[in-house]
Parts: C-alpha cells; sequence; structure tokens
C-alpha cells in the first residue's frame, strides 16, 4: 500500500466515496503514437495506483468509471479493445482485490456484454463478495440517464401491478431503486485529462458531490495527484443548498 496518509493534511476529512471518470487514455495513447488500446492498457495500471491509494486512505467506496453506454460509438477494434481488458483485469485482479480485502461490484446494464464477460463479472463479484475493506465499484455499459430510466420503470411496473400508489412516489423511493443505493452517495467527484463535465455519469448520485477537475491524463494519474485531489477537497465547505 502507498503512503497516502503523510500527504493528506486533514485524516478525520477523508471522503467516504471517491467516484473518477477516468478520461484521457486516447490522447495519452496519441501523444506517444501509439494505438488506442495502449492508453487504456496504461490506464489500467493507473487504476491499480488508484485503487491501492484509496484503500490506504480510508476511502470507503470507490466508483471508477470504466465504459459508458455510449462508448459502444466508438471504433470495433477499440471496443472489441476494451473488452478484452475489461476481461483481462478481471482474471488478474482478482487474487489482488482479495488480499487487500476489497469488495468488487459492478454497476450498469452487463447484459450489453459477452456471456463469458457476464460470466466473469459475476465469478469475481461473488468471490470477493463476503470482503469487507472498501468497495470497488466499475462502473461499466453504465449511464446516468439510464440509471434513471431504470429506477423509473420499476416504479412504473409496480403501479401496473397495483403493488403502489403513484401519490406514494418520493425522491427517497427513487433513490432507493438507483444504483449503489445500499452504498453512500460520492462525497468527491474526480474527473482527469481537462475536461469539466460529468458526460452522463451518476447525474442522480453526485447531486452534493465535490467537483475537482484536473489536467493530468488518465494513464498518468498516481498518488500525488490523488493527494492533490483530496487537499482540494478538504478546502470546501459542503452546503447541501443551506448556508
Amino acid at each position: 500500500m502507498s503512503d497516502s496518509a503523510e500527504m493528506v493534511e486533514d485524516l478525520t476529512n477523508i471522503p467516504a466515496h471517491i467516484a473518477i471518470i477516468m478520461d484521457g487514455n486516447n490522447r495519452w495513447a496519441k501523444q506517444k503514437f501509439l494505438p488506442s488500446i495502449a492508453g487504456h492498457t496504461a490506464g489500467a495500471g493507473a487504476v491499480r495506483r488508484t485503487v491501492e491509494a484509496a484503500a490506504s486512505a480510508g476511502v470507503k467506496v470507490l466508483t471508477l468509471f470504466a465504459f459508458s453506454s455510449e462508448n459502444w460509438k466508438r471504433p470495433k477494434v477499440e471496443v472489441d479493445g476494451l473488452m478484452s481488458l475489461f476481461m483481462r483485469s478481471l482474471k488478474k485482479e482478482q487474487k489482488r482485490l482479495s488480499k487487500y480485502d476489497i469488495c468488487l461490484k459492478v454497476m450498469g446494464d452487463v447484459s450489453g456484454f459477452s456471456e463469458s464477460l457476464q460470466a466473469q463479472i459475476k465469478r469475481v463479484e461473488s468471490a470477493t463478495a463476503n470482503n469487507q475493506g472498501m468497495v470497488l465499484v466499475i462502473a461499466a455499459n453504465y449511464g446516468g440517464r439510464w440509471d434513471i430510466a431504470q429506477a423509473a420503470k420499476q416504479l412504473a411496473m409496480q403501479v401496473a401491478e397495483g403493488n403502489l400508489d403513484p401519490d406514494q412516489i418520493d425522491e427517497t423511493m427513487l433513490a432507493q431503486h438507483m444504483s449503489l443505493s445500499d452504498l453512500p452517495e460520492p462525497d468527491l467527484l474526480i474527473r482527469t485529462s481537462g475536461e469539466e463535465r460529468i458526460s452522463n455519469f451518476m447525474l442522480w448520485q453526485t447531486a452534493y458531490a465535490e467537483f475537482v477537475f484536473l489536467p493530468v491524463l488518465w494513464p498518468d494519474f498516481g498518488q500525488s495527484h490523488f493527494d492533490e485531489a483530496l487537499q482540494i477537497y478538504q478546502t470546501r465547505q459542503r452546503r447541501y443548498g443551506g448556508r
């Protein structure tokens, strides 16, 4: 594990849940005149570093935006490469997750993946389900609008079946049907690469999250950048709409 505790000023103010939009893999590869998959492969190293940094800092939940529902629009060779990388990473990292007592969850419409990838996801989730350390959430084939729509669909089905009165539906009930409803909402959202938008990521859950945008490309993201984001977070005053 890393020594992030030495760099962070206030150890009593660590976000319980950090979400990260891992952006910049393609630009990193382009700068080095490499194929796009080389950037994604290098990005996997940044994932490993960040998981260790977050666990060491005492973060309870780390959510990483790996593949959006819009990413299917990318060139087939890139999508195929991403699917292969996801499969290899799941197989390779299972032992490491167990070593550090990390529980893996995959958030998104996994039915869009191949049967073999779906089976591998289930195997790793099952193997790590009883781990008591940090929860690592991988958002794959995920979109914030899809998330809200699937929650609304679940409630609509209950109304259609006569088990729910529409007047009973409120924000709390809708939230209970969103992804990760059993976990705390993100306190901090980090996006790398310098872009300053959330790209349809956890639209509902990040309503009161603090946003930190860093110029570093994701494959270069390391301990110092993680610490910088925490330090920025610790300067913020969270009012949740109050004064």
